[in-house]
């Protein structure tokens, strides 16, 4: 292996984009051969040199991998968690390569889960300015009407102190004290939709995601499994946040 920028091979590892790359070894987090680097543009080979990232050694590329995942309620979206609970970690061990969550699910959400290591990738889809959509499926609590979905989507609506932006909003099934809505987001703040249908007046009770960046959750993917992304799909989420 020829050598490389020391920022490309943390991000070829999937640790981080390159961006970010650059970001941890100017903070003198990451070590060639033990001696801390903050400069960028070292080059390096790891068949020759030793490379870690906060005392953990990088190991040599591996090919870039993606997946659709289908995530039960009852984990964690982390591989590791603090608290002791379960994490989709188990449904991932029988895989060739290690894949890193994009973005989070709560615990009692299920739904469509985009896993990879391509960290350049991860970190655009992420990023706020990429306005990713992404659609749940919400059962929420009461009648819902067309004045709580014209809430949801007039950019109105306050959570955590600021205006939500704008949520197209769909009934799907509405009863006398219960109905499903389908909304589209593209701002990710954390817990977003049960904020949103709670401030407009109808809590949520069961919520899934069944599409991101355009690609809908398949019908024949049970719940707890996972399938590779085709290359169409992953044109698709790479177009959306302008890479080739």
């Amino acid at each position: 292996m020829k050598p490389q920028r020391l920022h490309k091979i943390i991000a070829a590892c999937g640790l981080a984009s390159r961006r970010g790359a650059e970001r941890l070894i100017k903070e003198g987090r990451v070590a060639v051969d033990g001696q801390i680097v903050t400069s960028q543009g070292l080059m390096v080979s790891l068949q020759s040199s030793t490379v870690t990232v906060d005392g953990q050694t990088v190991a040599s590329p591996q090919p870039l991998a993606y997946y659709m995942f289908h995530k039960p309620k009852g984990f964690v979206t982390t591989l590791s968690d603090p608290q002791g609970r379960p994490t989709i970690r188990d449904f991932l061990l029988h895989l060739s390569v290690r894949v890193f969550p994009v973005g989070r699910l709560d615990l009692d959400v299920s739904g469509l889960l985009i896993l990879t290591n391509d960290g350049e990738l991860a970190t655009r889809l992420m990023h706020p300015s990429s306005l990713v959509p992404k659609v749940y499926r919400a059962k929420v609590i009461g009648k819902p009407d067309k004045s709580f979905t014209d809430l949801l989507s007039s950019g109105n609506l306050i959570i955590g102190g600021k205006p939500a932006a704008p949520a197209k909003a769909t009934i799907v099934k509405s009863g006398p004290d219960k109905g499903y809505v389908e909304l589209t987001l593209t701002e990710g703040r954390r817990h977003q939709v049960k904020l949103m249908c709670a401030a407009a007046g109808h809590p949520v009770a069961i919520l899934k995601r069944i599409s991101y960046g355009g690609l809908p959750l398949p019908e024949d993917l049970p719940s707890g499994n996972l399938r590779p992304l085709d290359d169409d799909q992953i044109k698709t989420l790479k177009g959306l946040v302008g890479l080739d």
